[in-house]
């Protein structure tokens, strides 16, 4: 799996689609872009247009250009010259085995197929590769693409290690940070500890405990701010003091397990979606989509230029 990686197909051009699609594009690539959808390429064009300020920020490759995006509707014309394919279609089974049928006799054999797929595994898409399953593997970013610069790596059960080491050195040589995953599971890692998370922020809120919007200043303004900068183990570490992990295990097993066992397991029934609901909303205030998202990247990008 060694082919030089100059033309991206992006298939499936929604958020994370386009996101990539921009990514792509600032690192210099070719980038060939496909959607049924009638408004794809019109939408796509806007959300590389908005992305692009914050790439110039980060610094543009010198052939770095919007002008080397092309839209094509038709998935075999659009795949015909793809060095990498990075498909973002829905997250229905029957749907990726039928496109990814159809990739694995179209593509050269060298040609990695990576899946954005949060919820699917790669053991199940490339059952419908007859040919070349070797060549497919989950490729998983974080929201938005261009900016975060998580990516997991799963391979399926017919994976070969050369497609995962190709696949990790491609997105490492765009800034990104990868982890591989020995073992699939629903949702991958970094989606499980979301939700592990937010399944205590909902039990919180549903036991009275606190506000939506307290729920997110815990978060956000508490551990979050760390988290930005370690992961929990290395937070742990320097928890323990001069005696490290070890002491931190020594002093916080038991607590730490006791608060494990009165976790929350709530239901996120009708009436406590619209109390959620009301409560992001309260939260926003005035505030649009558009404004929300842009507060959020700005802060990303000086993260990760701090972080550089």
């Amino acid at each position: 799996m060694s082919r030089k990686i100059e033309t991206v197909t992006i298939i499936g051009t929604g958020v994370i689609g386009a996101s990539w699609a921009a990514l792509f594009l600032a690192h210099g690539l070719d980038v060939v872009a496909t959607d049924i959808a009638p408004d794809a390429e019109a939408k796509l064009r806007a959300i590389v247009d908005a992305a692009w300020p914050a790439l110039e920020g980060f610094g543009l490759a010198p052939d770095a250009s919007k002008d080397r995006l092309r839209f094509d509707a038709d998935l075999e014309s659009a795949v015909a010259g793809a060095d990498f394919v990075q498909e973002n279609g829905p997250e229905r089974l029957p749907f990726k085995q039928e496109l990814y049928a159809k990739l694995d006799a179209w593509l050269a054999s060298d040609v990695i197929i990576a899946s954005s797929s949060s919820g699917l595994t790669m053991s199940e898409i490339q059952k419908a590769c007859p040919s070349h399953p070797e060549r497919c593997v989950i490729g998983h970013p974080f929201n938005p693409p261009h900016l975060i610069p998580l990516v997991e790596l799963v391979g399926g059960a017919l994976t070969s290690d050369a497609t995962i080491a190709a696949a990790a050195a491609f997105y490492t040589s765009l800034g990104k940070r990868t982890i591989r995953l020995h073992k699939e599971v629903p949702g991958h890692v970094a989606n499980r500890l979301q939700a592990a998370l937010y399944r205590e922020v909902v039990h919180l809120i549903d036991a009275g405990v606190v506000s939506v919007a307290d729920a997110d200043t815990a978060v956000s303004w508490g551990p979050g701010l760390r988290w930005g900068v370690m992961g929990p183990n290395l937070l742990y570490h320097l928890g323990g003091g001069a005696g490290g992990i070890e002491h931190f295990f020594e002093q916080f097993t038991g607590p730490m397990t006791a608060w494990w066992h009165v976790l929350g397991t709530p239901e996120l029934t009708p009436e406590l979606c619209q109390r959620i609901i009301a409560g992001v909303h309260d939260a926003a205030g005035s505030r649009t989509m558009a404004e929300l998202a842009e507060e959020r990247d700005t802060a990303l990008i000086g993260l990760l230029e701090l972080r550089s």
